[in-house]
């Protein structure tokens, strides 16, 4: 699993005419699904992004996690993460999971992130969607579950 977290003032999610997912001060989660993603993928995921340090405590310094800083999290699917550029001009998705594998993980991972006692909005998983944000700060991070091979030079 891939996740873009970008900090946030407020984010919202429409699809068509309809408001589906909102949230004021907190973490909007793109979330990106593998074919060999797990389960367990998506608990740890969860867990490392509602743990990860990223609001600002009373000093400014950030020292608060999700749960500290009373915050929330909207969560959109976004296949588009595994989209690979390397060859051409059209990105090749097929590392991206087809819908059957990817739809279970994705609400797997909304759950896991509710079971932490942290308020989760969503998207609507495989609709257009028109996503809108405030950035805080800005602080955006890429997060894998299991984190990406390090690459040797």
């Amino acid at each position: 699993m891939r996740a873009v977290i970008q900090r946030v003032a407020s984010a919202s999610v429409v699809v068509g005419d309809e408001m589906v997912g909102q949230i004021d001060s907190g973490l909007l989660v793109l979330l990106g699904v593998t074919h060999s993603d797990t389960t367990a993928n998506a608990w740890r995921l969860a867990d490392k992004i509602v743990d990860l340090r990223i609001f600002n405590d009373d000093a400014g310094k950030m020292n608060r996690d999700i749960i500290e800083s009373k915050g929330a999290v909207l969560v959109v699917s976004q296949f588009t993460l595994y989209g690979d550029c390397q060859k051409g001009r059209r990105p090749s998705f097929i590392q991206a999971a087809p819908p059957d594998i990817a739809t279970p993980l994705y609400e797997e991972f909304c759950n896991a992130i509710r079971a932490r006692g942290v308020p989760t909005a969503t998207g609507r998983f495989g609709a257009m969607m028109s996503v809108q944000l405030t950035n805080d700060g800005p602080v955006t991070l890429v997060v894998e579950s299991p984190p990406a091979a390090a690459t040797k030079n």
